[in-house]
């Protein structure tokens, strides 16, 4: 960088600030490009959809999107307090929770969102 320095001058940092910043732009537009369509409506994980109606009556409503489903899942789980504090990756379901995860009496925080998914229909 010195010897770039002692013939460019000033300049190469100018143009190495310039393509940092338009990078990071281009990558926030394509990021949100992604969540939403032009129009503004939620795209992907966003989208609320139909759920089943064991996570219906868990969640309180006929739809939801996949990402406020987990965060209301993972706010019932702490306030009842049902992480195992040994081990805070595993979850101890209790009778509410067994009914959206299909029985099991334990589950590891990754198994959530798979979990969860077989409770979404696709909507027509």
């Amino acid at each position: 960088m010195a010897s770039s320095t002692r013939i460019f001058g000033n300049c190469c940092r100018a143009l190495m600030a310039a393509a940092k910043t338009s990078a990071a732009t281009e990558t926030t537009a394509a990021a949100t490009a992604t969540v939403t369509k032009a129009r503004g409506r939620p795209t992907g994980i966003l989208k609320p959809q139909p759920v089943s109606t064991a996570l219906g009556s868990f969640l309180g409503t006929k739809e939801s999107s996949r990402a406020d489903a987990v965060k209301k899942v993972w706010e019932y789980i702490k306030t009842q307090n049902l992480q195992n504090p040994t081990n805070k990756r595993e979850i101890h379901c209790d009778d509410k929770l067994k009914t959206i995860f299909d029985g099991k009496d334990k589950v590891g925080f990754l198994e959530i969102a798979r979990l969860l998914s077989q409770h979404f229909r696709k909507a027509a």
